[in-house]
């Protein structure tokens, strides 16, 4: 089998250990970071820890703590790598927050998050594996979360 070449980027961040066919995912929740950026995405690539992976390459790309916990709802097991001149400069794996306010929405239509009040939906997480959350509000619990992701 002959390799597959991705060109490699000057600065940015490599999310790597995606979970398989995941990599679309967490790309629609950096992409607002980075509209018009260069981007590598590899899907179900072979790993030497999991038999397949994905992988995610960002130009340019420097995550704040708040864009790794996103990126943790949906790749708990991710590793974030920081490229700075071609090298890497710092690796460190994501951790899964305690709370997650504002990004998801409440899978509850009649939960007051979603009645036009002024509250922001806000979530506990109860589970890592898999990524369950529970709701503040009216304590519905989710795990399909790519379904509430607020635009």
């Amino acid at each position: 089998m002959k390799d597959m070449k991705v060109q490699p980027i000057v600065d940015g961040t490599v999310i790597d250990h995606i979970p398989p066919g995941k990599a679309l995912l967490v790309f629609r929740v950096i992409k607002p970071l980075v509209p018009e950026a260069s981007v590598s995405i590899l899907i179900n690539t072979i790993s030497k820890k999991e038999k397949k992976k994905d992988i995610l390459k960002v130009e340019g790309l420097a995550l704040g703590s708040g864009d790794v916990d996103k990126v943790a709802l949906f790749a708990p097991n991710a590793t974030i790598n920081i490229i700075e001149n071609y090298s890497v400069v710092d690796k460190f794996k994501v951790k899964l927050p305690e709370m997650v306010k504002g990004f998801i929405r409440c899978a509850n239509p009649n939960c007051i998050s979603n009645q036009n009040e002024p509250v922001e939906p806000e979530f506990r997480v109860v589970s890592g594996q898999p990524v369950v959350l529970r709701c503040l509000y009216c304590e519905r619990e989710m795990s399909d979360l790519s379904k509430f992701m607020k635009r």
